[in-house]
Formats: C-alpha cells, structure tokens, sequence
C-alpha cells in the first residue's frame, strides 16, 4: 500500500510529464503556425501577382498558377498538422489542471494528517508529563527497596511491574492463581508485598480479587 508521501511524488512525476509535453507541443504549435502563415503570405503574393496582370508570359503564368496550387495543397497540409498539435496540446493542458488539482487535493490531505499527527503527539506529551508528575508523588510516598523492586519488574516484564489481582487471575501473564498461591494471598498482611508466582509481578488487591 503507497503512502501519502509516495503518492504526492508520483503525482509530482506525472505533472512534470504532463508539463513538458504541455511546453513542447505549445512550441510545436507555434512553429507550424509560422509554416501555415509563411504559406500563406507566400500564396497571397503570388496571387496577387497572378492579379496585377505583369505577368504575361504564358510559361510564367503557368509555373505561378502550378506553385500556387501546390501552396494550396502545402497550407492545408500543415493546417492538419496545426490541428493535431492542437489537440494533443489541449489534452496536455487538461491534464496539467488535473494533476494539479489532485497534486493540491494530496498535498493538503497530507498537511491535515501531520497537523493532526502534532496535535496527537503533543497531547501525549502532555498526557506523560502529567502521569511522571503524579508517579513522582506516588513514588515519594513508596519504600525504596519496594520502589527498586518495582522499578526492576518494569524493566523484565516491557514496563509492568505490577498488575492487578482480578477474580482469582493476575491481569499481567493472565493466569489464574491455584488456591494454595490464593489462601497465601488471603492469609497476607494488607501491607505485605505479595507476588505472582508465575511472572512475579507486585499483585495488587482489591475488593474484586475474588480472594
């Protein structure tokens, strides 16, 4: 699956394609509009010699009636061709302008997404700073060899070092303590540190331990 920046650099890629060929037919158009007028101009003079009536010799009269025929035939030849360049120029330009808008259209997707990604991640900046805060005053009240042990778990088991006792089941490896660990459990001192036999994490005890 393309990302959204994968997608703008294609894009990009296209419309400096479509661009190029936007330019060259523009100038492809420009030079046979020039041949056209040449002929033209060149037909026009020859006609109106034809007009004057200077020219009276037979044989010149029918080299200027031939050359101006084939004029004829040239400046109809190259009026195609004007108008193939024309059509190939028009497709360009539309897909300059498509490209352009679906570019822009990409573009501001992908501005939204990182403003939003900034507002996300200074949210949760802010969100840890508020739980270092409230951990720095928990964490005051606690002993240290407890807040070491702790401190030792989180680093073993990704972070958690403690975890809740949840009808009858440690809620950190989320196996269900046997009822010799769950009578040790009952039998301990609300201020005695009991562990998970399993993963050893700190077992906190509420009312929904199921003890």
């Amino acid at each position: 699956m393309r990302t959204r920046e994968e997608e703008l650099t294609q894009l990009r890629d296209l419309l400096v394609a479509a661009q190029t060929e936007e330019g060259d037919t523009s100038r492809e158009q420009t030079k046979a509009e020039q041949d056209v007028d040449q002929v033209r101009k060149r037909a026009t003079r020859n006609q109106e010699r034809l007009d004057s009536g200077m020219v009276t010799n037979p044989k010149d009269l029918e080299s200027l009636q031939s050359e101006l025929a084939s004029l004829g035939r040239r400046q109809s030849t190259l009026e195609d061709v004007v108008l193939e360049i024309m059509e190939r120029n028009e497709a360009a330009t539309a897909r300059v302008a498509e490209l352009t808008e679906r570019v822009a259209a990409v573009r501001a997707r992908a501005e939204d997404a990182q403003a939003r990604r900034a507002a996300a991640t200074e949210e949760i900046d802010a969100e840890a700073d508020g739980i270092r805060k409230e951990r720095e005053v928990v964490a005051a009240s606690v002993p240290d060899d407890l807040l070491k042990l702790y401190d030792k778990l989180r680093e073993q088991h990704g972070g958690v070092g403690a975890a809740k006792l949840y009808q009858r089941r440690c809620e950190g490896c989320r196996l269900e303590l046997n009822i010799t660990e769950l009578n040790e459990v009952r039998d301990a001192a609300p201020e005695t540190v009991v562990r998970c036999e399993n993963c050893r994490r700190i077992l906190v005890r509420t009312p929904e331990s199921g003890l």
